[in-house]
């Protein structure tokens, strides 16, 4: 398997018990030891939505096991600042912020994105974000 960067939205489903081919492939990734990769904002957007503080640790230290994509705040910053300016010029503007610094870090690594949010589609067809479609 190719090395997969998993989007908030399927380790929500995922952590929730929800199957589908998102999370199930989530699923097949960790329990096969495949090169899982994630990046700062989706470990916090994941972590924000713990309730218990236990389960809150015990996810921080799961999450932490894996590759973390790590590049400055300042380059995290430009970089996702040049590709929303990218996507509004041609047209096309991204609701959340946060999926396209997601997205930068995905293109910045060169790795594809496993996700179930349309801003990522958009994000693929006007810049060189891959996605691994199920």
């Amino acid at each position: 398997m190719q090395p997969a960067l998993f989007d908030t939205s399927v380790w929500i489903d995922y952590l929730n018990g929800v199957e589908n081919s998102h999370s199930n492939l989530l699923n097949e990734y960790i329990e096969n030891d495949q090169p899982l990769l994630i990046c700062p904002v989706i470990i916090q957007e994941v972590l924000q939505g713990i309730s218990s503080d236990k389960d809150f640790e015990n996810i921080k230290d799961s999450l932490l096991n894996f590759e973390i994509l790590s590049i400055t705040s300042v380059e995290a910053a430009i970089g996702t600042a040049q590709l929303y300016r990218q996507l509004r010029k041609k047209g096309i503007t991204i609701n959340k912020s946060n999926d396209c610094l997601i997205a930068f870090y995905a293109i910045c690594f060169n790795v594809g994105l496993v996700h179930k949010d349309s801003d990522f589609d958009k994000i693929a067809k006007q810049s060189t974000l891959k996605i691994i479609k199920l």
